[in-house]
């Protein structure tokens, strides 16, 4: 189980909990003092759900919220195969990596951006990106470069 506090709180959240069974079934909620909530339903994710023929890395939410004046809370997690020592987050074109809380083969992620553009409504900030490393150093996934992410073939 991992469970992480965010940096700010926003309407809806100032926690996340993801756990994970002996039959690596994901679920993931978000957490407000002492209550938990899922935007998902139901709110457990089956461990091959998301896998693609070749995949060591899938990512299941991401969501952005409004905390406080001209900033955004950034949630994520998602999961890992064996293959995978270290997971990071990037943000827009800014190279620099940030550590993720990485357990029983989940990892999650919690920030606070501002948005590129004066706040408004809608957010315009970096978009947040994962990135994947094995046992020896070796980044084996880059979002950036994934072409379901990309414009690029």
């Amino acid at each position: 189980m991992i469970a992480v506090r965010t940096p700010v709180v926003s309407d809806n959240s100032d926690g996340v909990v993801v756990a994970v069974d002996s039959a690596d079934q994901y679920v993931q909620c978000a957490s407000k003092g002492d209550k938990g909530s899922s935007q998902d339903s139901p709110p457990t994710f089956i461990n091959n759900r998301l896998w693609g023929t070749g995949r060591s890395i899938e990512y299941f939410d991401s969501n952005r919220e409004p905390a406080g004046k001209g900033q955004y809370l950034v949630l994520g997690a998602g999961h890992y195969t064996t293959d995978v020592a270290k997971v990071t987050v990037s943000y827009g074109k800014k190279p620099k990596e940030y550590p993720t809380v990485m357990a029983g083969g989940a990892f999650v992620y919690a920030a606070t951006l501002r948005p590129d553009t004066p706040p408004g409504p809608h957010y315009a900030g970096p978009s947040p990106y994962i990135h994947a490393y094995d046992a020896s150093g070796k980044e084996i996934y880059d979002q950036t470069k994934d072409p379901q992410f990309t414009s690029e073939p």
